[in-house]
């Protein structure tokens, strides 16, 4: 039961990470810069926000956002992030299909113990690599955009990727390390054997003999005249 446990925590942290990273990805809100100085941006009430795909101006009165679609005129940090953050994304799919697979609970046709054990092996080093992925963009980008430009304070889409970056740590660690203990009673149904004993005869005296057979598909007995 606590194995069960500790796979279902490994998969739900490695889900949220992955659905963060996402949201992350497809919002803009990454950065707060300032065109001005801080002093002005704070008595406008005007501020920047830079995000992957778009620069937005937030204001009381407006909010307007352009979109970042010259791809070879965008500076490094925003296309090294760019890059990272859509593999993480597209890395996702594979990792948890991998990692409830591998859980006890889904029987695949002739599944084994050590296929669940590779299969929880892969899809939590894919876990790992999207967190690592995640990490890099979200650490690369600000430092890139303080060096262009004045900034701020971090926007509501640097701490989702972070909160994913996170549980990716966390669900990839668990995945790894408590993945391996998948129960083998699980897998002896598949692995077990009928015996049957057959009496032979010869000569007034014989003992039993144990022959070892493999169960028939249907379980059905046939005789045949």
């Amino acid at each position: 039961m606590s194995s069960v446990c500790r796979q279902a925590c490994g998969s739900l942290s490695s889900l949220a990470g992955w659905v963060c990273l996402i949201v992350a990805t497809a919002t803009n809100d990454w950065v707060r810069t300032c065109d001005y100085s801080v002093a002005t941006c704070v008595r406008m009430d005007e501020l920047g926000s830079r995000g992957l795909w778009a620069e937005c101006v937030i204001a009381p009165a407006l909010y307007h956002c352009t979109a970042l679609n010259q791809i070879l005129n965008l500076p490094a940090h925003v296309q090294a992030s760019r890059a990272m953050m859509v593999c993480a994304c597209l890395l996702g799919l594979p990792a948890m299909l991998l990692v409830l697979t591998s859980t006890s609970c889904v029987r695949l046709p002739h599944d084994s113990n050590a296929s669940k054990k590779r299969r929880a092996r892969v899809g939590g080093g894919l876990i790992l690599l999207m967190a690592a992925l995640g990490l890099a963009s979200t650490v690369w980008f600000p430092v890139g955009v303080h060096q262009d430009k004045g900034l701020m304070s971090f926007g509501s889409s640097m701490y989702c990727g972070w909160a994913g970056v996170a549980l990716c740590l966390l669900g990839g660690g668990m995945v790894l390390c408590c993945y391996g203990d998948v129960d083998p009673r699980a897998f002896a149904r598949e692995s077990s054997f009928f015996y049957s004993r057959q009496r032979r005869g010869g000569g007034g005296g014989g003992g039993g003999t144990a022959v070892m057979v493999d169960a028939p598909a249907n379980h059905a007995k046939s005789a045949r005249v």
